[in-house]
């Protein structure tokens, strides 16, 4: 049986049970039980009604979030000519051609997100296993894949995601630090619940959100009013 350490467990009891939360209550509890040396992240966990193994059940999607994610994304660029160029002048971190791609290949992973120009897939193929594991290979759908270089740079350096639900159907998704304002992370949050209504799979039956909570990185999970969420006008 897993053990709690006595830090968590007194801090478990502050949330009340078979209770589900207003969202905002829900943040400001898990501010005020912050007790750790380090900014926590205030993250999503959505149970829905999905089954992904069915090609019209999958969600998979992008959001730029209002008030980004308080996190420093490291950007690296594989394109070649003027392009590479206009990720050197645009702010990518790192920026190369078939030099950076042997640079992967051999192991440099110090990057949070890798943009490539389409013409440069193919040579971006074969480091697959190793970025696709980590989720870093390019793709099209998260926008990652594209000749909109300094587009694609700004958009992820002002807090753009990529979204999917797991095997099980279950979304994880980090929405802000718990240094932000409790109404920022809320409006967030909500505009992250419309993104995940609006792209609802056609394969979809029934209910679509079965259950929904927030948790900090090191904190307990809190239930959350669905209905309270979905009612809310804060953006």
């Amino acid at each position: 049986m897993r053990k709690r350490s006595r830090r968590f467990s007194n801090i478990k009891e502050q949330v009340e049970k078979n209770k589900l939360y207003d969202p905002l209550d829900a943040i400001k509890l898990l501010q005020s039980l912050s007790s750790i040396n380090f900014v926590e992240t205030l993250e999503l966990h959505a149970v829905l009604g999905l089954d992904p193994k069915y090609a019209d059940q999958q969600l998979r999607s992008t959001i730029i979030l209002p008030k980004g994610l308080g996190k420093q994304v490291r950007l690296a660029v594989i394109a070649k000519g003027e392009k590479l160029s206009e990720a050197f002048a645009s702010g990518a971190d790192i920026a190369g051609s078939e030099d950076l791609i042997d640079d992967i290949f051999n192991g440099f992973l110090d990057f949070d997100r890798l943009i490539a120009t389409p013409d440069m897939m193919l040579s971006i193929a074969k480091l697959g296993k190793s970025l696709g594991p980590r989720g870093l290979m390019p793709s099209p759908k998260s926008g990652t894949v594209t000749y909109q270089i300094a587009d694609a740079i700004q958009d992820f350096k002002s807090g753009k995601l990529e979204y999917k639900v797991d095997r099980n159907g279950i979304l994880h998704v980090a929405i802000g630090k718990l240094d932000f304002s409790s109404e920022d992370l809320n409006i967030n949050l909500k505009v992250l619940q419309e993104s995940v209504d609006k792209n609802r799979p056609s394969g979809s039956k029934g209910k679509y959100w079965k259950s929904l909570y927030l948790s900090s990185t090191m904190g307990p999970s809190i239930p959350i009013d669905f209905s309270i969420l979905k009612d809310a006008n804060l953006v």
